[in-house]
């Protein structure tokens, strides 16, 4: 059943304000009746602080993955209700508020917020309580090596395997074409650095010398000094392991330097939808790694666009679809499980979930997803680039839509 966009979005409107303001009931003023009609999902995201922009995104998806749940029939028949809280960026505040959806709002499941800083936090408290755990954002390797068991990564591969397809094309360029130095400047955050590490040291290993390798704090916003070591290197090859306002104010001071790389990679960046505008249209061939196109003909990514566009009125990025992705993948374990009560409840409906996942693959936005035992997807990201101001997958070549500009152009 469709409804028009304009109802939707007071829809998710209201159960956005409703989650934010804390009015969403706790179990104690709504009877038991009701209750047994919804199933209510608490998570935590940065909606204000460093990370508030993909933060915001991953809201978005999440809403319209909601909003399109109960259009088609809930979970195991009932509707489902998001409680979302702000963490404000902060490591501390995610756990605390995962304590508070679990113990005190009495949520029946939870889902992970974004960025690796606040996943892992939060995935403690998680498994503490024995609560499945489903996350789109969470993508360095210590994720995963924290001994967690019930933590799933929703999305195609880990940071350090973003590019992976990146440095399989520059390993097989002629030797004179090969870029012969890389500077690399990464926010530091778990996520940026593995994505910008894991193609510096595949780029290391070829015999590609790493001539500048900056670290910033994640609240810089003068990159002055860095751009300056960047240009004065003229590195053939500039990595920027990113968020989204770091890679925009570093690109602008590269760009006043007038520093012209012949590869530019980074991360996030590139794929948001303001990006283009922020740095002044100098996109041309800017590469970035990501997880998801809405080319894809994977038949619920048709479906996922479709509904997506209608209700907003554009296009889904890729912070909207890991976050609806982390949906389909919590109903699936939802519906095999036949259950949806919370872990202090019901422990056992919880490990029947993590056990299936798993056991099994699941089909979703981004293409079929299965894991590891820690919980690693087993699959990889494609590689995308701006060409003629449309960002285009270049790799791999099965799912390109452009060749790959190999020398971009200036900025």
């Amino acid at each position: 059943m469709k409804f028009p966009s304009s109802l939707r979005l007071s829809a998710l409107a209201l159960v956005s304000s409703l989650a934010l303001t804390g009015c969403i009931d706790s179990g104690g003023g709504e009877s038991d009746a009701e209750d047994d009609d919804t199933i209510r999902i608490g998570i935590s995201l940065p909606l204000t602080g460093d990370y508030a922009e993909p933060g915001k995104g991953i809201q978005r998806g999440y809403e319209a993955w909601a909003a399109w749940t109960n259009e088609n029939g809930g979970l195991l028949g009932k509707q489902v209700e998001l409680e979302i809280l702000d963490d404000q960026s902060s490591a501390e505040r995610v756990a605390q508020d995962y304590e508070r959806l679990i113990n005190q709002d009495g949520v029946d499941l939870i889902v992970g917020p974004f960025s690796t800083r606040l996943v892992i936090p939060a995935a403690q408290v998680a498994q503490d309580y024995g609560f499945v755990f489903i996350e789109p954002a969470g993508a360095a390797p210590e994720v995963f090596e924290q001994g967690f068991e019930n933590l799933f990564y929703a999305a195609p591969a880990v940071a350090d395997d973003h590019y992976n397809h990146l440095a399989d094309y520059i390993e097989q360029m002629p030797a004179n074409e090969r870029p012969k130095t890389v500077a690399v400047a990464s926010m530091d955050d778990p996520f940026a650095m593995g994505t910008a590490y894991g193609l510096r040291d595949k780029l290391d290993e070829m015999g590609i010398r790493i001539v500048v390798d900056e670290v910033y704090p994640p609240n810089t916003t003068n990159f002055d000094s860095i751009a300056a070591k960047i240009a004065d290197s003229n590195a053939d090859m500039v990595i920027g392991g990113t968020q989204y306002q770091d890679a925009v104010n570093l690109i602008l001071a590269l760009q006043q330097l007038d520093y012209q790389p012949k590869m530019a990679a980074f991360s996030t960046a590139p794929t948001e939808p303001e990006f283009e505008k922020a740095i002044g249209g100098k996109t041309e061939g800017i590469l970035a790694p990501t997880g998801y196109t809405p080319q894809a003909e994977y038949p619920s990514n048709q479906e996922f666009v479709e509904f997506y566009t209608d209700t907003y009125g554009e296009a889904p990025s890729e912070d909207q679809a890991n976050a609806w992705t982390t949906g389909q993948v919590l109903a699936a374990a939802v519906e095999a499980a036949d259950c949806a009560e919370s872990a202090l409840e019901d422990p056992e409906c919880h490990q029947t979930m993590i056990d299936w996942l798993h056991e099994n693959e699941v089909e979703t936005v981004v293409g079929p997803l299965s894991w590891d035992e820690a919980g690693r997807p087993q699959s990889a990201h494609m590689v995308q680039q701006w060409i003629d101001g449309e960002i285009r997958i270049v790799l791999p070549e099965e799912q390109a839509e452009a060749d790959l500009i190999a020398d971009k152009p200036a900025w």
